[in-house]
């Protein structure tokens, strides 16, 4: 069983890794915006930035191991994360607003719910035609 769903645990630890890493951004330059007057969306829009940055080296040369072209992998994958980005910067908002939640916590929930949709859209198009482990 567990040969045969590799690359989705693999997914799973880079993931794992790729949610601190990325939260723990955001919450530092969180605490740094508010600090100098910054608003909380500042924080969110360059821990993002940073964040698909390390993510896409993590999913390419740990989790799917492509040998696929790294410019038009990179342009898919901004483009998957494009999506999920769009996801985040329309919750965050209506989360902290709506729902009264803090911004940390707004964003902890909107992590959880981008987990599937990540891997399914990297799996299937950012790097799906170039990795013969995409379809396990």
């Amino acid at each position: 069983m567990l040969p045969r769903h590799q690359t989705q645990l693999r997914f799973l630890v880079v993931g794992g890794w790729n949610t601190v890493f990325g939260y723990g951004l955001f919450a530092g330059l969180y605490y740094a915006a508010s600090r100098i007057g910054l608003h909380y969306m500042a924080a969110a829009v360059l821990s993002n930035l940073i964040a698909v940055a390390n993510a896409y080296f993590c999913y390419k040369w740990f989790v799917f191991k492509t040998q696929g072209n790294y410019l038009r992998e990179f342009l898919r994958f901004n483009l998957a994360y494009a999506g999920i980005f769009a996801f985040n910067l329309a919750a965050l908002p209506l989360l902290v607003n709506a729902a009264s939640l803090s911004p940390l916590m707004a964003q902890a929930i909107v992590l959880v719910a981008s987990v599937a949709l990540s891997y399914l859209m990297h799996s299937r198009f950012s790097f799906g035609s170039a990795s013969p482990e995409a379809e396990q």
